[in-house]
């Protein structure tokens, strides 16, 4: 794996002697995100939020307006843009690398202008126009797997070996972007938990996600802060899922791991500055 994760105006260190999991923060400006949908959605109060972050050791903000929680309408265009770009233009001086949560190459394209670092898509980069939108930047990419889309991916996901067709789906499409020219310090990976999986299938890819990221040799993204697969296993609901959530973030990181996008930005450094002190004895 290459030393540095390529972020737009930032080399991330991944693979490096000082190197530690990245934390990204999620900054949700929706009113109807599972978690937190509708808390942030002012500009004032997202603004707030992304600065509570950064006290708190954040390393990442990633910016979304468009929810992506199973059975989740679809966002108009105009609507997301009047969502996030207000967000974009406040926060592009914070000093800390912004990602932008879309499948859309137009939204792509304005965030990019405006300043944003990391493309996070939940379509694994396949939507049409997408590669064009973003293969003259720097900015990092990271490709998320993602059974079906929001509106119908937990109807009934299937799957013969979940860790290996994730597995494919992930280098096949990281072989795409290569062949568009893309440099492959740009790239990370994501394998979707939530997204088109039961938790058999979820609990299944956190056990062997490390083989993932051997296979691939690339940054990967752990993405289960609060999830349902956390209340299925603790059988607590969304609000009450903060110790679920800090002990897959370690899992994920144990596997290998490179970042975690998370809730609870604090609470998560904490956790894993003492993982990390652990690692070192």
């Amino acid at each position: 794996m290459q030393e540095y994760f390529q972020c737009g105006r930032y080399r991330l260190p991944v693979n490096t002697p000082q190197a530690r999991p990245l934390v990204m923060g999620i900054l949700n400006i929706t009113p109807d995100s599972f978690s937190d949908g509708g808390q942030f959605q002012s500009l004032e109060f997202a603004l707030s939020h992304a600065e509570q972050m950064i006290a708190d050791g954040v390393d990442i903000i990633d910016i979304g307006g468009e929810s992506s929680r199973p059975g989740s309408p679809a966002l108009s265009l105009e609507e997301e843009l009047d969502r996030v770009m207000p967000a974009i233009y406040a926060l592009r001086d914070c000093g800390k690398p912004l990602s932008i949560d879309t499948y859309k190459p137009a939204v792509m394209r304005e965030a990019l202008a405006a300043g944003v670092d990391l493309i996070n898509d939940i379509n694994g980069l396949r939507a049409p126009g997408t590669l064009e939108a973003v293969g003259d930047s720097d900015c990092g990419l990271c490709i998320m797997h993602m059974q079906a889309d929001p509106q119908t991916m937990q109807i009934k996901p299937e799957y013969q070996d979940v860790v290996a067709e994730v597995s494919a789906f992930l280098q096949e499409r990281v072989r795409v972007l290569e062949l568009a020219g893309i440099a492959r310090n740009r790239i990370s990976i994501d394998p979707g938990f939530g997204f088109g999986k039961t938790l058999a299938h979820n609990v299944a890819l956190l056990q062997r996600m490390g083989d993932i990221q051997r296979a691939l040799d690339l940054p990967l993204l752990a993405g289960i802060s609060r999830k349902t697969m956390l209340g299925d296993l603790t059988g607590k609901p969304v609000e009450r899922r903060l110790a679920g959530s800090l002990a897959a973030a370690l899992a994920a990181v144990s596997q290998g791991a490179k970042m975690v996008r998370v809730h609870d930005v604090a609470e998560t450094v904490d956790a894993l500055k003492v993982w990390q002190a652990a690692q070192r004895t």
